[in-house]
């Protein structure tokens, strides 16, 4: 398993329960940034997504600012109604238009990691009900990152993780334990010095 130095998340239709379900198992100690996205309202209230989450897993999690810096061992999640763009070591905010009806779109997530992360980067494609993030995750491939499926049978919605698994990129298919499990090993293999910046 190659080191990792930035873990993205993509998730849409029961993506709280899903990211609570791979984040949970996680220790304080963890210390690969990761970096989620998933569909909510544009009306949806500021850091109550956070919010939920942190009360519900070890790692600290915060809604992302405009050029906040990427910290080891946080949890980051996309605010509402803006694009998530990753650059090394940094974050920017977007409300270009939408990708796949979304904003945030889990494409311009991972597409940007991609290109900033390459080889160091691991996406993950949780439930959902629509094709967003099918694209990014196969530009990851592409770039030498590596890619996990929620397995669409376990999934609250098949779609969104299906749509991943069609275009022919993912390397791992898994449950939400297997995938906890996979991040838990990526974490035994060691990130970089310096873990969610690019040198």
């Amino acid at each position: 398993m190659k080191p990792c130095d930035l873990i993205v998340v993509g998730c849409s239709w029961g993506g709280l329960e899903a990211l609570r379900g791979i984040l949970g198992p996680l220790p304080d100690t963890y210390e690969i940034p990761v970096v989620a996205a998933q569909h909510r309202s544009p009306q949806a209230v500021p850091g109550h997504m956070a919010s939920a989450l942190e009360a519900r897993i070890s790692l600290p999690v915060r809604e992302v600012e405009d050029k906040d810096t990427i910290r080891p061992g946080h949890v980051y999640i996309a605010p509402p109604d803006y694009h998530l763009l990753i650059e090394p070591g940094s974050f920017a905010l977007s409300v270009d238009e939408k990708v796949q009806y979304s904003r945030p779109s889990i494409d311009v997530l991972f597409e940007s990691a991609a290109d900033a992360y390459r080889e160091r980067l691991v996406a993950v494609i949780l439930t959902g009900a629509n094709k967003d993030g099918a694209a990014g995750f196969a530009r990851v491939k592409k770039r030498g990152g590596t890619t996990i499926a929620q397995d669409p049978s376990t999934a609250e919605r098949s779609q969104m993780p299906q749509a991943a698994i069609d275009t022919g990129a993912a390397d791992m298919v898994l449950s939400l334990e297997e995938i906890s499990d996979v991040l838990l090993r990526l974490s035994a293999v060691g990130a970089s010095e310096g873990a969610g910046h690019v040198g």
